[in-house]
């Protein structure tokens, strides 16, 4: 074969192999097809460097039609108002609390520590860290949280330029103003004015602010370890505020403030082995402001609470510009701040602590109420914010013990409940009143005592004299036959809040066991007071700002039980007050109609008395409280000097007191109860819940003089189940270590109180 014939050859083989060797997805020419024509590397390369250009140029031409604005209207704070209900001033809270400090005032190392967690490059950045930026973003976008990823100059903008709002609009325009103050101020400048401009809690605008709120001292003073924690602090300063945090929320305090010194380390600012002996330094409790004496700040406290919880950020609030127009009366503020004076703070020594130290944890805290209205017309928070930061009228970190009772009542009432033997529970049923008498028809055992362990009734109480006398046995049955969870959902129907720890589905609930504060209990009750029609109390009647008009929700709202349930529960609560040996016989007046309710916690921590006339709605409290940290709850037993202090001790006497004043020389009204319904007087029974016992005491009033033909409580007997066996006394309730004190020793400044039952 020639050389020609054997290309020839060659060819043909070659062209037969072809098809099998061309590349998939091309055609014959060898060109791609199908989608592969839209995503040649050359295009997606091409691609990108396109858009990268347009982006870069839009940001060229945004960089160039962005110009930095004047300093947001929060860079220029001012003072808030607050006037009373008349009109009148009642304090102002402002300027603002911000002293500007050039950059040499502040410690090196305090502003290594605010670079080292808030923006370890930003000294050699341009303004913006696109790596943080794009981290942010992601974050936000796989739910890890906000975007975040803003370097301090950014910061600095966002405050002294911009908003605080979320848009993309206003973060594109906080990007391109921070390259524009990044090439104009140096960088000492730039932290400066952050340093400066940035919230820090407390109503602290700046860190020469922060120094004094958190530590007393001048911004040029504070140590590493400071400065550390207010670097942590700046990124949530509500939540970060030592005072106030919770210990899950400390955990994470110290974590970010760890995180803070490792990167000091890290960037070479901090040695490893000082690093490892530095301690956390724990700020001052919050110190009052100037011109917040007395009740104001209290009251001040309390409208920016119900502000806050209208959906304003605190932030927001302490920048200032607000005008709160309260719904305190002055004149009633007034008689009840006098009110507590006259009849407990001036019985304390608060200074002899060898001879009273009970009186040094004495606090007192209440709240007045307009049931037709709603407003909070009076409140006590403490002796002031130097002695006491937080308000004792809002705290919630106390049992409201017996004053719970009524609304297991109104519970039994409104869901028609029986007892175990299948009668209905009205005022007029009767319960066995025996001290510790086992609860039937409960999965939790509960035999609850009553005070100075008496047994009411022979054995048989009505539930009318077991509220007169607060008898813990009677509600302990009630609320099993009522059914704990109903009961919860009457509390909450009524005003109370539902926070942790509410003992759901046990029997002790009945006896108050839950949290909660003076204001929620006066929602309680001026809704009763007001024939079951729901009552929100509230301190604001609006909040003005020149961007907006904050009212309060309705103060007094649908019905939230029936008016029959609520003017007998009221009508019982009468008798409370009425009946000669009811444990709130005490505030009985000729000038005013009362209903109301004694209220004493295990160990005597707490003491309230919670009452009411047809025009006013008044709590008072009084709580047990070591002065020092951690502030352990303690008891009140020992009181000015004499014996358990109970709800019918200084509670009640403040009480009377401040009403006889703001209600003395008016006309009073009288309890409008023609729909409340006592039901039928029942007959004894001896089922299962009213197990017949031995004792044969009937209910004695909780008074120190028994009335006539009534056996004396302390010669109380109770039969053995044998009966041939002879009888024991009850322990005399006039030996016990809580008793009231005997009357041959009472000082004769000080009267002499009846104790009501426990809880």
């Amino acid at each position: 074969m020639g050389r020609a014939e054997a290309r020839k050859a060659q060819q043909q083989r070659g062209a037969r192999r072809a098809p099998s060797g061309r590349t998939r997805g091309t055609g014959k020419s060898g060109k791609p097809t199908g989608i592969r024509r839209f995503f040649t590397w050359k295009k997606l390369l091409g691609t990108f460097f396109t858009v990268t250009l347009l982006g870069m140029g839009a940001l060229i031409g945004l960089y160039f039609y962005v110009e930095e604005p004047n300093p947001n209207a929060q860079a220029l704070q001012q003072s808030n108002v607050y006037k009373y209900a008349d009109g009148t001033t009642m304090a102002t809270k402002g300027t603002v609390n911000r002293e500007i400090l050039p950059i040499d005032k502040i410690p090196k190392d305090v502003q290594e520590a605010f670079i080292a967690i808030e923006n370890k490059s930003f000294r050699k950045d341009n303004g913006v860290d696109l790596k943080g930026l794009a981290r942010g973003l992601w974050n936000t976008a796989t739910g890890q949280g906000r975007a975040g990823g803003s370097t301090i100059t950014q910061q600095y903008v966002k405050n002294y330029y911009l908003t605080q709002e979320q848009t993309p609009t206003r973060k594109l325009k906080e990007l391109v103003i921070s390259l524009k103050v990044d090439q104009r101020m140096k960088k000492p400048e730039i932290l400066a004015g952050y340093l400066n401009t940035s919230y820090f809690g407390r109503g602290a605008y700046g860190i020469q602010a922060a120094a004094q709120a958190y530590y007393g001292v001048d911004a040029e003073k504070l140590s590493l370890e400071q400065g550390a924690y207010l670097a942590t602090l700046v990124q949530a300063p509500s939540q970060y505020d030592w005072s106030t945090a919770s210990d899950e929320t400390k955990g994470r305090i110290k974590i970010r403030y760890d995180a803070t010194l490792v990167n000091m380390v890290e960037m070479g600012e901090l040695d490893e082995a000082k690093r490892q002996t530095m301690q956390f330094a724990e700020p001052q409790p919050p110190q009052p402001p100037t011109g917040m004496d007395g009740q104001k700040g209290y009251l001040v406290q309390a409208a920016e609470a119900e502000l806050n919880s209208q959906g304003v950020e605190k932030k927001l609030i302490d920048a200032g510009g607000w005008t709160f127009h309260l719904n305190i009366d002055p004149k009633k503020q007034e008689a009840l701040e006098k009110a507590v004076h006259d009849e407990l703070e001036s019985k304390l020594d608060r200074k002899d602590t060898k001879n009273r130290p009970i009186d040094q944890n004495v606090q007192a805290g209440a709240t007045s109420v307009d049931p037709k209205t709603g407003h909070i017309v009076a409140m006590y928070g403490g002796t002031g914010l130097k002695d006491h930061w937080s308000s004792n009228a809002l705290r919630k970190d106390f049992q409201p013990g017996s004053t719970f009772k009524p609304i297991v009542l109104a519970s039994a009432l409104e869901n028609k409940a029986t007892t175990q033997d299948g009668k209905p529970i009205t005022p007029n049923a009767l319960y066995d009143g025996t001290n510790k008498r086992p609860v039937v028809g409960s999965k939790i055992p509960f035999a609850p005592e009553n005070q100075d362990q008496r047994n009411f009734g022979d054995p048989m109480i009505s539930v009318q004299d077991a509220t007169n006398y607060s008898v813990n046995s009677v509600y302990a049955q009630m609320i099993v036959d009522v059914g704990p969870k109903d009961v919860k959902k009457t509390a909450l129907t009524l005003g109370m809040k539902d926070r942790e720890g509410w003992p759901e589905d046990k029997p002790a609930m009945a006896l108050g066991t839950m949290s909660a504060n003076t204001v929620e209990m006066a929602a309680v009750y001026a809704t009763l007071d007001n024939h079951g029609k729901k009552v929100t109390p509230s301190i604001i009647k609006k909040a003005e700002h020149k961007d907006r008009v904050v009212e309060p929700v309705d103060a007094v709202g649908e019905q939230a039980i029936s008016r029959q349930t609520a003017d007998t529960v009221t009508k019982v609560l009468n008798g409370v007050v009425n009946d000669e040996g009811g444990s709130g016989n005490k505030v009985r007046s000729s000038v005013y109609e009362a209903a109301g309710k004694t209220g004493t916690t295990e160990s005597n921590v707490a003491a309230w008395f919670t009452g009411y006339t047809p025009e006013l709605v008044t709590v008072v409290a009084m709580f047990g409280e070591e002065p020092v940290p951690p502030h352990k709850q303690t008891t009140l037993t020992g009181t000015a000097g004499l014996g358990r202090a109970g709800g019918s001790s200084f509670p009640a006497s403040i009480w009377k007191a401040y009403t006889l004043a703001v209600l003395k020389g008016g006309d009073t009204d009288k309890f409008d109860l023609s729909e409340a319904e006592m039901g039928a007087v029942q007959a004894p029974s001896r089922t299962a819940s009213s197990t017949p016992t031995a004792s044969q005491t009937p209910p004695p009033p909780p008074s120190s003089t028994p009335p006539a033909n009534t056996p004396d409580p302390t010669k109380t007997t109770t039969k053995s189940p044998d009966p041939t066996k002879t009888t024991t006394k009850s322990p005399d309730p006039t030996k016990t270590t809580t008793k009231s004190p005997d009357a041959s020793n009472k000082p004769p400044d000080v009267p002499l109180f009846p104790q009501e039952p426990q809880h």
